[in-house]
């Protein structure tokens, strides 16, 4: 793949959802979201922003039932988006991480682009419901990315009482984290794995 254009375009339809991703990692920041959940659209923002992406994502879903299928389903297109924007990874520096603060909250996110998915998460978010988001469904959603992104993903919060500050914490230092993950490195030749393959 070339790396002047590190796009990732993915539909995906199923009884409970419809969503549209389209991801491009040398982006700007800019966004356009809809998935019908008001404050998973303002996490993700804050991600694509601190993440220099470009991130277009409109989402239909059965929120009459709860947010659960929507918030879990958009974290796997847009893991599907991401593994289709890096190809066969070829020339990315693959480790990723960033610590961010929000007030009182601390979190620490470190990635790696290896290809072989795990999530392992932390957070302690006290309230149940943001907004339109029912909290517990962010790990949902980090899970689906680092599934279907075929990422090793850890996810440390430090401090933090305040859930919004916790999960805003979050959402950027996995922004600033995948940023730095999928930069080209001019001294990398291939793939960066001694396997030969990611």
């Amino acid at each position: 793949m070339s790396t002047d254009s590190r796009v990732g375009e993915v539909q995906r339809e199923t009884r409970e959802t419809s969503i549209e991703v389209r991801l491009d990692v040398d982006g700007h920041g800019t966004t356009e979201l809809a998935t019908g959940i008001r404050f998973l659209d303002h996490m993700l923002d804050g991600m694509a922003r601190h993440g220099l992406l470009d991130l277009t994502i409109s989402a239909r879903g059965d929120l009459d039932v709860d947010c659960h299928h929507t918030v879990e389903d958009v974290g796997i297109v847009l893991g599907q988006a991401l593994a289709a924007a890096l190809g066969d990874r070829r020339g990315i520096r693959r480790y990723g991480e960033a610590t961010v603060p929000m007030d009182e909250a601390l979190v620490q996110v470190v990635l790696d682009l290896s290809g072989r998915p795990y999530f392992a998460s932390d957070l302690d978010l006290p309230a149940e419901r943001l907004g339109d988001l029912e909290v517990e469904t962010a790990a949902e959603l980090l899970r689906g990315l680092a599934t279907a992104g075929g990422m090793n993903l850890h996810v440390r919060q430090l401090a933090g009482a305040n859930t919004h500050h916790i999960l805003e914490a979050t959402f950027k230092a996995l922004g600033r984290a995948l940023d730095a993950a999928t930069r080209i490195d001019g001294r990398q030749e291939g793939i960066p794995s001694t396997k030969g393959v990611l």
